[in-house]
């Protein structure tokens, strides 16, 4: 049995479930607010579709991967997939790069700049070591959970799959592309004001914002992907299945008429 992403690309069907699950989101259970009472999926609503639609496991927390895909031929072995979602598909269009937040744990960026003697004062003068050790930092991040380190993660199958998405056309495009991240040293680096920036030699690769939620965003370009979706929208919903409060009459009729029921 082959695995979608690691084995091959996935099937037009495997995309499809994704996208119908995608679709169930509007109805009322999506984090993010559309016109009337519908609603669009938000990054949670993409890792538990991404592991709906492939047999994985969503993770639900702060681990490394957002979703685990499991070894059909090793028991207790899987992939780490890291689920990334942006309203940048306008920015591909225009940039040819996708947006990719890698993280934004600030302390933990800022605890590794410090073991370093860096700090909020004199961390500008050296952008070339504070680049590099980001990067390394997530580096050791998918290293502690991987099999070398004793965990149960294959990094060579683990992959970023980033959902990009234009709110106002309603198109989505997913693309997937390499754990591996560029090596530091191949780039050049510099501030712009306070903000980090990390730059191959057709323009900004990385950027730090570590004075304003300590994003570490990452541009990679889209013809580097190892695998891109066509585009697509979502399935408009029933017009009755719209609307958390159809939900709850449809899951409990009897109670909600009594409850809604004039004293």
């Amino acid at each position: 049995m082959s695995l979608p992403f690691v084995d091959r690309s996935p099937t037009l069907r495997e995309v499809e479930k994704l996208r119908l699950i995608l679709s169930t989101y509007q109805d009322g259970t999506g984090q993010l607010a559309a016109t009337g009472r519908l609603t669009l999926p938000g990054w949670r609503g993409f890792e538990r579709s991404v592991a709906l639609a492939f047999g994985g496991e969503a993770q639900e927390s702060k681990a490394i991967f957002d979703v685990l895909l499991l070894d059909p031929d090793r028991e207790g072995i899987k992939y780490g997939v890291s689920c990334k979602m942006r309203e940048m598909l306008r920015t591909v269009e225009r940039t040819g790069r996708v947006t990719i937040e890698i993280s934004n744990s600030a302390g933990k960026f800022w605890g590794a700049l410090k073991a370093n003697e860096f700090n909020e004062d004199n961390y500008e003068r050296a952008p070339e070591k504070v680049g590099e050790i980001l990067i390394d930092l997530v580096k050791s991040w998918h290293t502690a959970v991987s099999i070398e380190s004793g965990g149960k993660v294959d990094l060579t199958g683990s992959f970023y799959l980033v959902l990009q998405w234009d709110k106002k056309a309603g198109y989505y495009q997913l693309y997937q592309f390499p754990l591996e991240l560029p090596n530091p040293e191949t780039l050049q680096w510099s501030m712009a004001g306070r903000r980090l920036i990390g730059n191959d030699c057709e323009g900004t690769l990385f950027e730090w914002y570590g004075h304003s939620g300590g994003q570490l965003k990452y541009y990679p370009f889209a013809t580097q992907a190892t695998w891109v979706s066509g585009r697509f929208q979502l399935e408009p919903l029933p017009e009755n299945k719209v609307g958390i409060l159809r939900r709850v009459e449809e899951y409990f009729p009897e109670a909600w008429a009594e409850a809604c029921r004039e004293q």
